[in-house]
């Protein structure tokens, strides 16, 4: 009765219902945009790539379009480009001046920085869709200019056409309309995934079924972890001190400044598995590769889950110590008349804010990158290589946080216009300065 009761209070609120039914109608569209084929492929040639895409490397690309990568559809290059450049216009705002000047600039900063990762992204799709026709495709495809030139046209076309419904799903939609785009796509292939695992399964000789029901409790289990590492976070008391302003008192209230176990959300993931994707670029999307290309190139190899882990380990430190400055944190405290009971305001508040980050950052790192590596021992223990890549890896993490973000989006509405939230027994936290930011 209580989630009957949540619908019909989403029907009562017109802002809201008009919100969910344009992103339903954006959704849509992506969908059917995913099963058109570029004009010139071969379909019989096409099934060789399903199979190619049905795991590893490629299959987590496959995933990300939402299929359109193995359809060789107009949108195959899907929304990946524009996280690349999003992530290359990051590092420059971190090392160039001139870009970290746009980036203090407010809202006229903000609009360059846009305008320039829209540029590079056109540069990126330039480059992969060639390689994307050339590679991917392989007999598919015919090599000829006059299919390679207008192809790549297409293919950058579409991707930015699907950018633009990201970008309307979040003026006029339900809100992280890039990180929606990426949630459908992920989604989109789970009914197919656990269909043919319970299928293969089902077809065992004994146990299959009751292997089956294991997996599926080993996946709410793992789901509550990444609930857990997207929402953990660690409270710092501060104290404001008192201040009388003519006949009324301000501050002496207690708060909590909140420190997130995860504060670099699902970026390492972005940032490492972007890198290992070169291995497989520089083989040409090839599968007949042995030795260390080879290792590289195989999701499930112990040197390609080992690389990964500790550069999800690495890239967790510095993207923390980069989006997390305890200097402006404590100086903002000093401003506002606050401290940390204890703790000297300056200087020792910052190393202490470094300290909490530091404690709270390791195990952080770690349990993220276990998290990315759950596939791999997924596909180890029998677990079909479509259905592992649910069992953990950026695409898990992004279906927690932005499911979390869009629950939260639909609660706000929900309690501003004084009816009960989603939950009852408490508020939903979503994620912040994750992939949503895009």
């Amino acid at each position: 009765m209580g989630f009957i009761q949540t619908l019909q209070n989403i029907s009562k609120i017109e802002d809201l219902r008009k919100r969910l039914l344009t992103t339903f109608f954006f959704v849509v569209i992506y969908r059917f945009g995913v099963h058109i084929v570029l004009p010139g492929v071969d379909p019989e040639q096409l099934e060789k790539l399903h199979s190619m895409t049905a795991g590893g490397l490629m299959g987590i690309l496959d995933m990300f379009s939402g299929g359109a990568f193995a359809n060789a559809s107009i949108f195959a290059l899907g929304i990946m480009p524009y996280i690349s450049a999003s992530i290359v216009m990051q590092l420059l705002g971190m090392a160039l001046p001139y870009f970290q000047k746009l980036q203090r600039e407010g809202e006229s900063g903000r609009t360059k920085m846009n305008q320039y990762t829209r540029y590079l992204t056109v540069a990126i799709l330039l480059v992969q869709g060639p390689a994307y026709l050339l590679g991917a495709l392989g007999p598919a495809a015919p090599s000829s200019w006059t299919f390679l030139v207008p192809s790549t046209i297409i293919l950058a076309g579409g991707s930015m056409f699907v950018l633009w419904l990201g970008e309307r799903i979040t003026d006029k939609g339900i809100g992280n309309g890039v990180s929606f785009i990426i949630l459908v796509g992920i989604i989109a292939r789970l009914p197919h995934a656990l269909i043919g695992e319970f299928s293969s399964r089902l077809a065992s000789p004994a146990g299959g079924l009751v292997m089956f029901l294991a997996e599926i409790v080993l996946l709410l289990l793992i789901v509550c972890g990444a609930i857990l590492l997207v929402q953990g976070t660690r409270k710092i008391p501060v104290q404001y001190a008192k201040r009388v302003v003519g006949n009324k008192q301000y501050g002496g209230a207690r708060q909590y400044i909140p420190l997130k176990v995860n504060a670099a959300n699902v970026m390492p993931i972005i940032f490492a598995q972007a890198i290992m994707m070169v291995p497989v670029m520089l083989a040409g999307f090839s599968t007949e590769k042995t030795g260390i290309l080879g290792s590289f190139t195989d999701h499930t190899s112990v040197l390609y889950n080992v690389v990964l882990a500790l550069l999800i380990i690495a890239f967790t430190w510095f993207y923390t110590a980069v989006t997390i400055n305890p200097v402006q944190m404590a100086d903002e405290l000093k401003r506002n008349n606050g401290f940390i009971p204890g703790i000297k305001p300056g200087k020792k508040t910052a190393d202490y804010i470094d300290s909490i980050m530091s404690r709270i950052t390791f195990p952080g790192s770690l349990f993220l990158a276990l998290v990315a590596i759950l596939p791999a021992f997924a596909s180890y223990f029998g677990v079909s290589r479509e259905f592992s890549q649910f069992f953990g890896g950026t695409s898990l993490l992004i279906l927690v946080g932005v499911v979390l973000d869009t629950l939260q989006q639909v609660e706000s509405h929900l309690l501003m216009r004084h009816y009960d939230g989603l939950l009852k027994s408490g508020r939903i936290k979503g994620r912040s300065g994750s992939i949503a930011a895009y």
